[in-house]
């Protein structure tokens, strides 16, 4: 066990940035909301160093206790911290040189992530540390990227450069692919409240979805042809939003209607936008990552259309993905800090 304390712990006040809505069709349905979503928000900012030897945590799990799930892609570990106590406990895993990249807790509590480098998913027994691993049916689907756990119980997750979705039963071990057309290159995937997977085409200017029942895929272009979406998230009224990462835009796609809208990233066309999430309120968060030393926490509101962005205190080097706890403490989100090494903790504070 490591011990590592939190390096920051302030509250930062709110700067309101408007969202430049460009002359795209606006989304079709509203947030069903009880209450106004409020513009006048706090954050705080507390940061870990990760162990690992080589430093470069990927993505961030959220699990049920309020701890935190991390992979440790090129120090080969997946690791865990308790954010009470500061402790860190990192997991070897079997296959040198996997790239520990997306990972997901089961209702049991036990984590699977992708071998990204290795071709496999693998799974840990958090009361033994036993790692059991899955190789791909298809030697081109060698590279595994982000995975999420359907309410039926099946793994849905992409294989980026081997251009394919997939599931895999967690009972069996069994994966079953669906190729994709053209360089749709698959990247970030999550689930709607009807168990439908929505994912980014990050090769193209297209969201796919997949169909668990018929396994039918589903694209919907996006009208810029120079988009490029990397990371995705559900709206509280199951559309979606997603970073493109080439032109530093939040997009926001009706698939009921196919309808676009987007919103110019505080940073501008440079800003690199690319970790996404959406916490209980329906606001969406998402990190810029086009300077390392500069990099912003960006909050969009789907009501009144405005951004707030405050510095990420280390810069952040580079979120890859964020994930949000929410519990009796309150709602925070975990953000992967790669290039620092750094796993963040932001606590929200929002006037009623």
């Amino acid at each position: 066990m490591l011990r590592n304390p939190a390096g920051v712990s302030r509250w930062i006040g709110f700067a309101i940035c408007s969202a430049a809505l460009i002359g795209l069709q606006p989304a079709g349905r509203q947030l069903s909301a009880a209450a106004p979503l409020s513009d006048v928000v706090e954050v705080k900012f507390d940061e870990w160093m990760t162990p690992s030897v080589r430093p470069f945590p990927h993505d961030p799990a959220a699990a049920r206790d309020g701890s935190v799930w991390y992979t440790g892609q090129l120090s080969n570990v997946v690791g865990h911290l308790d954010p009470t106590t500061g402790r860190f406990r990192e997991y070897s895993l079997p296959t040198a040189n996997s790239g520990p990249h997306g990972l997901v807790e089961d209702p049991d509590g036990n984590i699977w992530y992708t071998g990204n480098a290795a071709g496999l998913i693998g799974k840990i027994d958090v009361k033994s540390g036993t790692v059991t691993e899955h190789k791909m049916p298809d030697a081109q689907a060698r590279d595994p990227h982000s995975l999420v756990f359907s309410r039926s119980g099946v793994i849905v997750f992409t294989v980026q450069v081997g251009n394919f979705v997939g599931t895999l039963d967690p009972k069996t071990g069994k994966a079953t692919l669906i190729p994709l057309g053209g360089n749709a290159r698959p990247y970030g995937i999550v689930l709607n409240s009807k168990d439908v997977a929505f994912f980014d085409e990050f090769g193209t200017n297209k969201i796919g979805s997949l169909n668990l029942s018929t396994l039918k895929v589903t694209e919907y272009p996006l009208p810029a042809a120079g988009a490029r979406p990397r990371r995705i998230a559900i709206g509280r009224d199951d559309t979606i939003y997603y970073t493109d990462y080439a032109r530093g835009y939040l997009g926001h796609l009706d698939p009921a209607t196919g309808k676009v809208e987007e919103f110019q990233s505080p940073g501008g066309a440079d800003s690199m936008p690319y970790g996404v999430t959406t916490t209980s309120d329906g606001a969406i968060w998402y990190c810029e990552t086009g300077d390392s030393a500069h990099n912003l926490l960006v909050r969009f509101n789907p009501e009144t259309k405005k951004m707030l962005s405050w510095p990420i205190p280390s810069g952040g080097g580079t979120v890859r993905n964020m994930d949000v706890w929410k519990g009796p403490a309150g709602e925070f989100l975990w953000l992967a800090e790669s290039g620092v090494g750094k796993l963040a903790r932001v606590a929200i504070r929002t006037a009623s």
